[in-house]
């Protein structure tokens, strides 16, 4: 006998922002959020995990307000959950499917109940992943294998990555050196943070508290800048190596990459997060249940975590 289908509230609890601030002031938890409308390409998810980012707090204190839907707004990108309903012209998922991903800007975001999502920013999740760990992977894993890409980094090449310990870092280095096949992996963290970064597999970590990098004997074929030292990056180059970065370099002729939904990532590295060779790195401190949103965004802004930030359960 097939299952029923899923009884589907008019109503949720989410977390949203009606004007532009700080997260602990401008966002609010409403219990009686609308449901999102689901368009026909795209699913419905019960969220069970959603990760927080940086250019979550940016949008909501208005640094990127461009794309925004109208007031109020849902934040979150970052989405683990299961499938309840499908659009009439979503053909890749059906109803109980456990799936990951990322949301549409326009659309209600991850940190609510419920939200909506184009089937093609979603894949299916993999089974050795909890909904927390997958809810960690999209956008951090789309932007470090993105900007891998865009570089060019190849096999038998080294790399530093600057912010090893971060939500994106800490994938870029597992990334460069399992994916990418890159020879020698660099990382600068903080003196906490080191042995983090051995763990995962990095040839060099750097203790930026002790060490400047740019002022090491060693020299990188590429440097991956996730926080914002292009100029420096440059000083660690070999002669014909190559800097990416992830902030607009201003003058400097760094390689920018900024992130757009691509499941084709997802897909490409599933091997790799199925095998253990790429795993999710869950700050120590989460998940964060759902009513320390708040806590969770003002802990995000410190910059002292270590990989991503959870919000488990939603509920």
């Amino acid at each position: 006998m097939a299952a029923a289908p899923a009884i589907i509230p008019s109503h949720m609890k989410a977390w949203a922002y009606s004007e532009h601030g700080k997260s602990n002031v401008a966002l609010k938890f409403h219990p009686n959020f609308p449901i999102p409308q689901l368009n026909e390409d795209q699913v419905l998810i019960k969220v069970v995990a959603a990760a927080i980012n940086p250019i979550d707090y940016h949008k909501i204190l208005g640094n990127y307000n461009d794309s925004d839907a109208p007031f109020p707004i849902v934040p979150g990108y970052d989405v683990a959950g299961v499938v309840i309903k499908v659009g009439s012209a979503a053909k890749k998922f059906k109803e109980g499917d456990e799936v990951y991903g990322m949301v549409e800007a326009k659309d209600v975001g991850s940190l609510a109940e419920y939200t909506t999502a184009q089937e093609n920013g979603l894949d299916h999740k993999p089974p050795n992943l909890s909904f927390a760990e997958a809810a960690s992977l999209p956008l951090a894993i789309e932007t470090a294998y993105g900007a891998l890409h865009k570089v060019g980094l190849s096999a038998g090449q080294s790399i530093l990555v600057l912010g090893g310990a971060g939500g994106v870092g800490t994938l870029a280095v597992q990334i460069a050196k399992h994916v990418f096949g890159a020879s020698k992996v660099a990382a600068t963290v903080s003196t906490g943070k080191l042995e983090l970064m051995r763990r995962l597999g990095v040839d060099l970590p750097i203790d930026y508290k002790k060490e400047n990098f740019e002022d090491l004997p060693d020299k990188f074929d590429v440097v991956f800048d996730a926080i914002g030292q292009t100029n420096q990056a440059f000083k660690a180059l070999k002669e014909g190596g190559k800097v990416v970065t992830l902030m607009p370099p201003g003058v400097s002729p760094a390689i920018l990459f900024i992130t757009t939904p691509d499941v084709s990532m997802l897909q490409k590295l599933r091997p790799y997060l199925k095998s253990g060779k790429v795993v999710p790195v869950l700050d120590p401190r989460g998940p964060f249940p759902f009513s320390q949103t708040i806590e969770a965004l003002s802990y995000l802004e410190t910059r002292r975590a270590a990989g991503k930030l959870v919000i488990y359960p939603i509920s």
